[in-house]
């Protein structure tokens, strides 16, 4: 008799143990975790089910570059190289003033430590982009929206949130 009264309280502490170790939500765009160690980055990001990632273009000893492309509303690019500095505030800073120098730039929206989103305008057509910085290991690794996109606010935050460690 005294196992049975054991019995509920261990399988409700199991239960409560198993809820907290599975994730509160799904993404709402149904992103799942993609490893990109197997592309020679060790680092994970959100991404649709059916993302494609591809090596760049960039031929270059210290700087490398792969897209990961997943329908009309998730293309992100990431460029990687041997860091040669730990101080994220400088190396966002210097996006920054990249991407502020871009001709058809209007606006920062949302500026945060590792990263910014920011509003284009190429010839009346409203575009959102974002960089994230991530030091890993002995890597700087740069996200950004895709080259050559258009993209919504939304678009570019759910972007930005896919990279951006919670």
């Amino acid at each position: 008799m005294r196992k049975n009264k054991l019995v509920l309280p261990l399988l409700l502490a199991v239960f409560a143990l198993w809820q907290s170790c599975t994730p509160d939500a799904q993404h709402p765009r149904g992103w799942v975790p993609l490893d990109l160690l197997p592309h020679g980055v060790p680092t994970i990001i959100l991404a649709p089910p059916d993302a494609v990632v591809k090596a760049g273009s960039i031929q270059s000893a210290l700087i490398k570059d792969i897209t990961i492309t997943g329908g009309k509303d998730y293309n992100i690019q990431l460029f990687y190289s041997p860091t040669m500095t730990n101080d994220i505030s400088r190396l966002k800073n210097e996006q920054l003033q990249n991407v502020r120098g871009n001709r058809y730039f209007r606006k920062v929206t949302k500026e945060e430590e590792a990263g910014f989103m920011y509003q284009s305008n190429v010839e009346g057509t409203e575009s959102y982009g974002f960089r994230y910085i991530k030091l890993q290991g002995d890597l700087e690794l740069v996200f950004q929206t895709g080259l050559g996109g258009i993209f919504s606010a939304e678009d570019a935050q759910m972007m930005y949130d896919a990279v951006h460690p919670d």
